[in-house]
């Protein structure tokens, strides 16, 4: 079988399992664009993370605008037509605000929502990385962005919860599952290789990758 990189690679998990650092080293590779999500410019996330009732709206809306605005951004000049690696996939932004907002704040997200990402782009593949919740918070201490140290065990199993029953569901694009417990990326190359082969040969459908098989 001929090894194909898919055009538009979306890298999905909950916070602290190694999108970015996923999604950098991809594109590095295959020579890419990259689609990040730009966490240290939303002005509300701070607050958030103190007292998530006070903002999650503006926090959310401001996530999803910008998310929008950075697709339009390479719509516009063209980039869906190259190689091009994200860490965020336009349809999980629901996903964070299904945990976080409820009642009238969630209709108004929806209504906001629908509007703006009538057109978004579906991905060629989608690598979702999962991890148990003490390693996701581990990782995200020893990553040391302070405001994200207060957030709680208890959100954090939220998300990953959220995470697991929205791709439980997912059928919009290949799906690849990858198990990050034992999985290094940031000094492994022989992870990364391993991985790299196995996306270069992946059929269309639901796929698992997981190091300890």
């Amino acid at each position: 079988m001929s090894k194909v990189v898919p055009e538009y690679i979306v890298v999905e998990g909950p916070i602290g399992v190694g999108k970015t650092t996923l999604t950098n080293r991809l594109a590095e590779t295959l020579v890419s664009e990259t689609l990040l999500e730009l966490s240290s410019e939303n002005p509300f996330l701070p607050r958030f993370y103190e007292d998530p009732k006070l903002v999650a709206l503006p926090t959310q809306l401001h996530f999803l605008f910008q998310r929008v605005r950075q697709i339009e951004i390479l719509r516009q000049a063209d980039m869906f037509k190259s190689t091009c690696v994200s860490d965020f996939l336009m349809q999980k932004d629901r996903l964070f605000a299904e945990v976080t907002l409820d009642g009238d704040e969630l209709d108004l997200y929806y209504q906001v929502y629908n509007r703006l990402t009538l057109d978004a782009p579906v991905p060629d593949l989608v690598i979702y990385l999962q991890a148990p919740v003490e390693s996701l918070m581990k990782r995200v201490y020893d990553r040391g962005i302070d405001y994200e140290k207060q957030i709680s065990e208890e959100y954090l199993t939220k998300i990953s919860n959220a995470y697991i029953k929205f791709f439980y569901d997912y059928d919009l694009s290949p799906l690849l599952i990858v198990n990050t417990a034992d999985f290094n990326l940031a000094s492994n190359d022989r992870n990364f290789e391993l991985l790299m082969n196995y996306i270069q040969e992946l059929t269309p459908g639901r796929h698992y990758f997981n190091l300890q098989n």
